[in-house]
């Protein structure tokens, strides 16, 4: 079970790395538009990320 929780944290961060190594400046636009925005909606897009990778397990599983 450990091991898997360290491969699927990886993969995370291999992911969330993605963004920041191609297009740096256009990752920047993006935190400061995070950051405008309010709390109500980045919690939505949070919400939404999580939904949407908990679908995407359950198909692949």
């Amino acid at each position: 079970m450990w091991q898997e929780l360290a491969v699927a944290l990886s993969l995370v961060l291999i992911i969330e790395g993605i963004l920041p190594f191609l297009s740096p400046n256009r990752w920047r636009m993006l935190a400061y538009r995070m950051a405008d925005m309010e709390a109500k909606s980045v919690r939505i897009v949070g919400l939404l990320s999580m939904l949407s990778g908990l679908l995407m397990l359950s198909f692949l599983r």
